[in-house]
């Protein structure tokens, strides 16, 4: 039997609220810091803080299903640039904001370091 935060996470979509001022630029700032994900070379756990920054078009991202959302990763068999590139794409989809950029920022293993940043900005458009 799943407990109650299995079937949240499980069941998660991320989802959107109206901008309340669509008429203004203004920059939504987020960090996460309890993001795990599994390598899908050995199986052992990635760790990292995901920074997710964007200028609002019509919609801002709920919070909540954000964090059930990213919780989701937790069992993912997913690369660092594939999991952060699929957290920009989804983001870009459901928000369709003026810019957004997402960046994994992962703590190192084996002495290895690695942080991905994937931006509209360097895109030259939002997705």
């Amino acid at each position: 039997m799943n407990k109650y935060g299995e079937n949240a996470i499980s069941g998660a979509k991320l989802e959107t609220w109206p901008n309340a001022s669509p008429e203004r630029d203004y920059e939504v700032s987020i960090s996460f810091e309890e993001f795990t994900c599994l390598c899908p070379r050995s199986g052992y756990p990635d760790f990292a803080t995901f920074y997710i920054r964007y200028v609002p078009d019509k919609f801002i991202v709920e919070l909540k299903s954000l964090k059930l959302y990213l919780n989701g990763y937790r069992n993912k068999s997913i690369s660092h640039e594939e999991s952060t590139n699929k957290i920009y794409a989804d983001l870009s989809k459901i928000l369709k904001p003026r810019f957004l950029e997402v960046t994994g920022d992962f703590n190192p293993r084996g002495n290895v370091k690695t942080v991905i940043t994937v931006s509209s900005e360097k895109n030259g458009s939002v997705d």
